[in-house]
């Protein structure tokens, strides 16, 4: 049994009304999303929420998402539309298409869920779905954590997960680049 906030959570082996089919994780949609989150948490169980752009998926990444699940019963991934990430990232960025990319991620074993934002910070999806545990790399300073404060207010923790070094989506790219 683990404590998330103020709720006591009981470990994942424990049989649960909201089955959570590791082999179809979903794209969903904000509502989607939500209701899954209430329908988990109503069981007792721990809600882990990061999110990203997963352009072009290397280990680095796996490792993260896998590090983030380990941290409850289901991990909720908010994935940035395409037009949020030309914001955050330049007109060049994404590689592959918002669809793509959540569908990619969703297959992942570790991913119960993704759902797509198109703002430029992850601050609405996370009120949305409140979760117990919001994950972010430890490259982000911690008081520059967006959603930090809705996770915080309602009793649950952010944790910052160690970057894997030697993966980056940007050198992958360079790397691409570089074999013309």
């Amino acid at each position: 049994m683990a404590v998330f906030g103020r709720t006591e959570v009981r470990p994942s082996s424990r049989p649960a009304a909201v089955k959570l089919d590791r082999e179809r994780a979903r794209v969903m949609t904000r509502a989607e999303a939500a209701g899954l989150a209430d329908a988990l948490r109503r069981e007792r169980r721990g809600v882990v929420f990061t999110n990203g752009v997963f352009d072009l998926l290397h280990p680095g990444h796996l490792r993260y998402l896998r590090h983030a699940r380990a941290l409850g019963d289901a991990l909720l991934v908010g994935l940035n539309s395409d037009a949020s990430v030309r914001r955050n990232k330049g007109p060049g960025r994404p590689i592959n298409p918002e669809q793509e990319r959540a569908e990619i991620v969703a297959a992942l074993a570790c991913v119960d869920a993704v759902v797509i934002f198109d703002e430029d910070t992850p601050a609405e999806i996370i009120r949305a779905i409140q979760p117990d545990v919001l994950v972010k790399g430890d490259d982000w300073p911690a008081d520059q954590i967006v959603g930090r404060d809705t996770v915080e207010a309602r009793g649950g923790r952010v944790v910052r997960i160690p970057v894997v070094g030697g993966f980056s989506t940007t050198r992958l790219l360079e790397r691409i680049k570089s074999v013309r």
